[in-house]
This record gives structure tokens, sequence and C-alpha cells, in this order.
């Protein structure tokens, strides 16, 4: 990837500051693996959005694809540790969100005190 400077925060938002790389890995996170079911998500992204954003997770490192249908091919994603050390900074979000803008739904409690490794892969996968 070309980032546009060496700080870290610009790059860091060169990869997951689009208005929805942190939303597909939030749903990833929730239990959401499949293609089918990401577009099913609230906020309704569109399927090119969707397949260029899953791309990208992939070629940074952050989701592994897997196939779990041979014919036709279907692939899961999967978070890799780096994805899953983006759960603090999406978990501050959500608490400044809450707190900060009214009328927003809560997560439940298990995810807003959920730690990285709760999502790492497992070994053998």
């Amino acid at each position: 990837m070309d980032f546009r400077s060496d700080c870290p925060i610009s790059s860091t938002l060169d990869i997951i500051g689009d208005r929805w790389t942190l939303v597909v890995l939030r749903s990833i996170m929730v239990g959401k693996r499949r293609y089918g079911e990401l577009l099913e998500i609230p906020e309704r992204i569109s399927t090119n959005i969707l397949a260029d954003r899953l791309a990208l997770l992939e070629r940074e490192g952050l989701v592994r694809k897997s196939a779990y249908q041979e014919r036709p091919k279907r692939y899961e994603y999967r978070l890799t540790e780096k994805g899953a050390d983006l759960l603090p900074v999406i978990q501050a979000l959500v608490e400044w969100g809450l707190k900060h803008i009214p009328c927003r739904w809560e997560p439940p409690m298990d995810y807003r005190t959920a730690s990285p490794e709760t999502f790492y892969p497992a070994e053998d996968d």
C-alpha cells in the first residue's frame, strides 16, 4: 500500500479510514463471516463496496478468506491477529458514540468488554 506519510495515524487511516472498513470489521467480529451475511448489515453496504473492502482487508492481512463451499465457490472471512488487534479501537469508538451521540443502540456487553484474543484464529484453522 502507498501511504500518504510516515505518520502512524495517517497510515492507519489509509487502511481503515473510509466509511465502510471498520463497519465490515465490526460485522465480522460479531459473527457475520459470509458475503451474504455481510450484505445484510443494517448500514446496507453495496455489493461492489463490500467486495472491495473485503479484498482490502485480506490484502492488508486483517482477514483471512477460506472456502466453505466448492460449487459454486463461496468464502467466509475470519479475523487474523492483526485484524483482531483493532478491537480496542472499535470499542473506543463505540464508547465515544454512546457518550456523545444520543439515541444509539448499545452493543452487547460481552462485545464491549471482549479482548482481541477472543477473535484470534485457532492455530489449526
